[in-house]
């Protein structure tokens, strides 16, 4: 089934700052570039575990401790690689039945 509202992702970090702020805008893209309606947000680690995301992204560093916050949590190795991330995004939210 078809997520019927904005998808809500987090962009992670250690300190919630600078490779996460580089993250989000990547993510951006690569929900744009799928068509997909997201709100993305940067933080770190200690404040997203009290939030409710549908998405996580960030390195496994960060992932593995917050790997049950969200349906979805997505491991990368390159904060800039938009394609990459759009590839594993198609492939996870289609697996929710988020996407066709």
């Amino acid at each position: 089934m078809a997520l019927d509202r904005r998808l809500e992702v987090l962009a992670v970090c250690g300190v919630g700052m600078g490779s996460s702020l580089m993250l989000k805008m990547t993510a951006e893209d690569a929900l744009s570039s799928l068509g997909v309606d997201a709100r993305v947000e940067n933080t770190d680690v200690s404040s997203a575990r009290g939030m409710s995301p549908d998405v996580v992204i960030g390195q496994g560093m960060h992932t593995g401790e917050i790997a049950d916050l969200a349906p979805v949590v997505i491991t990368i190795s390159d904060f800039l690689d938009k394609d990459g991330l759009a590839a594993q995004l198609k492939e996870r939210l289609t697996e929710q039945g988020w996407l066709p």
